[in-house]
């Protein structure tokens, strides 16, 4: 794809006013050891070759390295507006008491079981557009995706390569071998295997890298299929979650148990 721009295909949001969302994201989630001007060099070098989503939050420390790096880009030409540019931030649990939300956002839902769904569909009187949640191949979400597909809910997966180097991630997902097997047969790589799955099953994707060359790659999922027989393959992998969220219960909070946390769908 040297020299080509690819175009990402995109998703009518509901009650968006038209609003559309590219279905393969950028994610500008950092290590310590990634500073703000890593974050900037890579979001201006993904404009570059065809990326127009981009995941950020507060707690990332990348909302302002990403909006040097869109300035920049709107400077080179490389995007002629704002508006070709789809950016997706997160009102932090911190900030969400009445007096705050407008502020946060000002300066900036995640995680939604079916259930915690159901609960805000009764009486939302502006429903969810998105739910981010944890999807890859080792944990596919059927029962959500299901459920988000019938009452018009787009899903974004995070960690569909399992989030290695992140705290709770790890490699199971690209070591897998029935990936591995699939990977080898198509001459893919293990990352365009999950994303073309995540892809095929209506689900748009937010991936982390900041390696040029794994940005380009990560791109090239469009233009072919997984077999039946592969897909059949990635749905029979055993199913467990990759973040458990220990570090979101308390038995002194609200939430106590992973159970309770995630409505029993762990």
């Amino acid at each position: 794809m040297d020299g080509e721009l690819v175009t990402i295909p995109e998703v009518l949001l509901v009650g968006s006013s038209g609003r559309k969302m590219p279905l393969l994201g950028l994610g500008t989630s950092t290590s310590l050891l990634e500073g703000s001007q890593e974050t900037k060099t890579a979001v201006l070098q993904a404009i570059e070759i065809g990326y127009r989503h981009f995941d950020t939050a507060k707690l990332y420390l990348t909302e302002e390295p990403l909006g040097e790096a869109i300035a920049e880009a709107l400077s080179r030409g490389f995007i002629k507006s704002r508006d070709e540019l789809f950016i997706t931030s997160k009102l932090w649990c911190s900030d969400a008491h009445a007096e705050l939300v407008i502020p946060a956002l000002k300066r900036s839902l995640r995680n939604f079981s079916c259930k915690k769904l159901s609960d805000i569909l009764a009486f939302a009187k502006i429903p969810p557009a998105v739910n981010q949640v944890e999807i890859n191949p080792l944990w596919q979400q059927k029962k959500l995706r299901e459920f988000c597909k019938a009452n018009g809910i787009l899903l974004t997966a995070y960690a569909p390569l399992g989030a290695k180097g992140t705290l709770w991630g790890s490699n199971r997902v690209m070591e897998n071998k029935v990936l591995k097997e699939i990977a080898t047969a198509k001459g893919k790589s293990v990352a365009q295997v999950c994303l073309r799955w995540a892809y095929e099953q209506g689900v748009c994707v937010v991936v982390k890298s900041f390696n040029n060359g794994r940005m380009k790659e990560n791109l090239e999922i469009f233009n072919w299929t997984l077999s039946e027989e592969e897909s059949r393959m990635i749905s029979e992998t055993p199913q467990s979650r990759g973040c458990r969220g220990e570090d979101y219960i308390s038995e002194k909070g609200p939430i106590k148990t992973i159970e309770e946390l995630w409505d029993g769908e762990i």
